[in-house]
């Protein structure tokens, strides 16, 4: 695995790390392989139950890396080609795909800034704790790009279709109490203070019911397309499911007795 991406797994928590500080964790292409496939290999862990998700450094993320992509946009021109833009076929969709529809829960700990893809990467995630210096941009009309990794979907599900379109069409930084007041941040935290909160929420995720965590993100993202009979014959499934899961029988045996629930994510 690429010392770019670093993955760590204590006590059912995948601690998944871009690690390109001197570039801002800008996304090259060996990066993007690593953090796709680093991933897949968290979602396929039984041993993983929750994810935490982080970069080091001053930023979260900032996107792609517009240095190789300059060079790769040169070669195209070049070749006659359009591999350049694959990327978001080969890299982006599979990464955001792996944090949304992951059967268990991703925390993203947004620790400086993250823009283009790198924000589509924390909107895609199920809980964002967010650094008070940190910031969001989407930032790809800048480079005259339209959207990608998700965030279409996923930036007007949360703030609503009229501020999604003026922050794509108009592109600023929206710092960390904004993003509170917009529905990005779920939680703003002293930046000193981000590293032990993220953990301490994505570690009460990995000590919960992770079945009953998958059917909720699925019945979410379901919903959010569908009408009210079609979520609900939806609700009905996920139900069936968790309700025959052991993690269900023993909150019900622990609830009885006034204890608290000991879950093994089965």
């Amino acid at each position: 695995m690429a010392d770019t991406v670093l993955y760590e797994v204590t006590e059912g928590l995948a601690t998944v790390t871009l690690n390109r500080p001197d570039s801002m964790n800008a996304l090259d292409t060996a990066t993007k392989v690593a953090l796709r496939d680093t991933l897949a290999r968290a979602a396929e862990d039984a041993a993983v139950r929750a994810v935490l998700l982080i970069g080091t450094g001053r930023a979260f993320c900032v996107g792609q890396d517009l240095k190789e992509h300059i060079g790769s946009l040169a070669a195209d021109r070049e070749e006659g080609t359009r591999r350049t833009m694959a990327t978001v076929r080969e890299h982006y969709n599979p990464i955001v795909m792996a944090i949304a529809g992951m059967p268990k829960p991703v925390v993203a700990a947004v620790n400086g800034v993250a823009a283009g893809a790198g924000a589509g990467f924390a909107l895609a995630a199920d809980y964002r704790v967010v650094a008070d210096t940190a910031s969001f941009n989407t930032s790809f009309a800048g480079v005259a790009l339209t959207s990608d990794s998700g965030v279409s979907w996923t930036l007007p599900r949360l703030i609503g279709h009229g501020r999604a379109a003026d922050l794509l069409l108009f592109p600023r930084s929206i710092d960390a109490e904004e993003a509170r007041r917009l529905g990005i941040a779920q939680e703003v935290v002293p930046a000193g203070e981000l590293a032990d909160r993220a953990t301490a929420v994505a570690r009460r995720l990995a000590e919960g019911p992770t079945l009953a965590y998958a059917a909720i993100k699925e019945s979410l993202a379901y919903g959010a397309g569908r009408p009210l009979r079609e979520a609900l014959e939806k609700e009905e499934e996920l139900q069936v499911r968790a309700g025959a899961s052991a993690d269900h029988a023993i909150a019900v045996e622990a609830f009885v007795k006034k204890e608290k629930p000991r879950y093994t994510g089965r």
